[in-house]
C-alpha cells in the first residue's frame, strides 16, 4: 500500500530518497508471515535494494541476501549476515577468488562455467553449495528486456543443455522467470518447472524460485503462494529458496524534490532538482510513471505540467501531472514508491546531484538524514 507520509518534506534535503520505516516494517511482517507459515528461506536481492542502512530490521525477517556481483556479495556478508548466494551470468577467475570467502551458495549459469570452476569452489575448504540456473523456457513477462526466458537468452541452461551432463556436486537448481508478479504466474512456472525437471529432483537438496513476486503488493494472493510452496516442498522434500527484492521496499519509500523552474510552453513544464535518468532510471526504462502526493493524471486537476529532470538529455521527463494550483518555483513535491531499483541505478550523468539518503521514523516523526553526496563521490567514479 502506498501512504501519504505525514512528515513535512521541507524537513529534508533536496534531491532525498526517503525509506519510511513503517510502510517497510508492514512489508516486512507479510514477507516474514509466508516464511513463518511454510518454512520456505527468504533472501533480501540486493539487485533491488541494497539500503543497508535498514538491514538491522530486515534481518529479522529475512534469512540473507542474493548478491549478482563480489561487490554485492561483500556488502551482503559485511553489513547483513545470514545466508549469502550469488548467481551470476558468468564469472571470472578473479570473480571466484574473491566470491570464495563470502557466500554460502552460488548458482552457475551455464555447464561450461561449472565445469570451469567447480573444483577451485568445491576444494575451497568452505562448505559451499552448488546450483545451477535453469531456464524452463516459459514466461509470462510481457517486456522483452524484462523476461530472462525470451529466444534465445543467455539466462539458464534448458533442459536439452542439461540432458547428459553429471551433476555431482551440484546440490540445488535455480530459476528465475517472473517480473512484479502475482502468485498465479508463479503457480504455472513451477508447473511447467516439475514438468520438465523434476527427473533430476531426487538427487537435490534445494530449489530457488528467483524474484520478481510482488508478495507486498496489496492485491497479491498469499494464500495461494504458501500453497505452492508447501506443497512442493512435501512432494520432493527439497528446501525452497525465494529472492524478492522489490517486494522488501515497494511502496515503502518517496523521492523528495524541488521545482527549480517552470517554462511556459504549450504544455508548462516544470523542471525539478532530480533526474529520470540519472534517480530514478527505471521511469524511462521500465518505463512507468511514479506518483506523485497532490498530483492527478493530466487533466484531471486544473493546472497541467510535464515534470522534467535537470539532465540535457531531451528525454529527462518523469510524464505528465495535474495540480490543483499553479507549481511556483521552490515548491517541494514528493514521488512515490522510490526505494527499489533507485539508489541501486542511479548514476551521475552530467554531474547530475546524487539524491541524499534518509530515515523516517513514522511513530515520532523522526527524520534521521543517513548520508549527503558531493563533488567527490561524482570525481571518484572517474580517472
Amino acid at each position: 500500500m502506498t501512504s501519504t507520509p505525514t512528515f513535512d518534506p521541507a524537513a529534508f534535503p533536496s534531491p532525498c530518497y526517503v525509506c519510511d520505516l513503517g510502510l517497510l516494517r508492514q512489508n516486512l511482517e507479510v514477507i516474514g508471515e509466508v516464511r513463518q507459515r511454510t518454512g520456505c528461506r527468504i533472501l533480501l536481492a540486493l539487485k533491488g535494494f541494497a539500503m543497508f542502512s535498514t538491514f538491522s530490521l530486515i534481518s529479522r525477517y529475512l534469512q540473507g541476501t542474493c548478491a549478482s556481483s563480489p561487490h554485492e556479495a561483500r556488502l551482503g556478508k559485511e553489513e547483513f549476515g545470514g545466508e549469502v548466494h550469488v548467481y551470476a551470468p558468468a564469472y571470472s577467475e578473479h570473480d571466484i577468488e574473491e566470491l570464495l570467502p563470502l557466500i554460502n551458495h552460488i548458482s552457475f549459469n551455464s555447464i561450461k562455467q561449472w565445469q570451469r570452476h567447480k573444483q577451485k569452489v568445491l576444494s575451497s575448504g568452505r562448505p559451499i553449495r552448488c546450483g545451477l540456473r535453469i531456464n524452463p523456457q516459459y514466461s509470462e513477462v510481457k517486456v522483452k528486456l524484462y523476461n530472462p526466458c525470451s529466444p534465445n537468452s543467455r539466462l539458464g541452461i534448458t533442459l536439452n543443455e542439461l540432458r547428459g551432463h553429471d551433476l555431482d556436486g551440484i546440490s540445488g537448481l535455480h530459476f528465475h522467470t517472473m517480473c512484479e508478479q502475482n502468485s498465479d504466474t508463479l503457480e504455472r512456472t513451477v508447473a511447467i518447472v516439475e514438468k520438465k525437471f523434476a527427473s533430476y529432483f531426487n538427487e537435490l537438496q534445494w530449489l530457488n524460485f528467483g524474484g520478481g513476486h510482488h508478495i507486498s503488493r496489496a492485491d497479491y494472493d498469499v494464500d495461494r503462494l504458501c500453497n505452492v510452496i508447501s506443497s512442493f516442498q512435501e512432494r520432493y522434500g527439497l528446501q525452497v529458496y525465494l529472492e524478492p527484492g522489490e517486494a522488501i521496499a515497494l511502496n515503502a519509500g518517496m523521492l523528495v524534490t524541488t521545482v527549480l523552474d517552470v517554462i511556459e510552453r504549450d504544455k508548462p513544464i516544470a523542471v525539478l532538482d532530480t533526474s529520470a535518468a540519472a534517480h530514478m532510471p527505471d521511469v524511462l526504462e521500465m518505463p512507468y510513471r511514479p506518483e506523485v502526493i497532490g498530483g492527478g493524471q493530466p487533466g484531471e486537476k486544473k493546472y497541467t505540467y510535464q515534470l522534467a529532470g535537470l539532465s540535457c538529455l531531451a528525454g529527462d521527463v518523469i510524464g505528465y501531472y495535474s495540480f490543483d494550483k499553479p507549481l511556483v518555483i521552490g515548491q517541494r513535491l514528493v514521488f512515490l514508491d522510490m526505494l527499489h531499483y533507485t539508489m541501486v541505478k542511479n548514476n551521475t550523468f552530467n554531474g547530475v546531484q546524487l539524491p541524499a539518503i534518509a530515515l523516517f521514523e513514522p511513530e515520532n516523526n523522526q527524520v534521521t538524514v543517513i548520508r549527503q553526496f558531493g563533488y567527490q563521490d561524482y570525481r571518484s567514479r572517474l580517472s
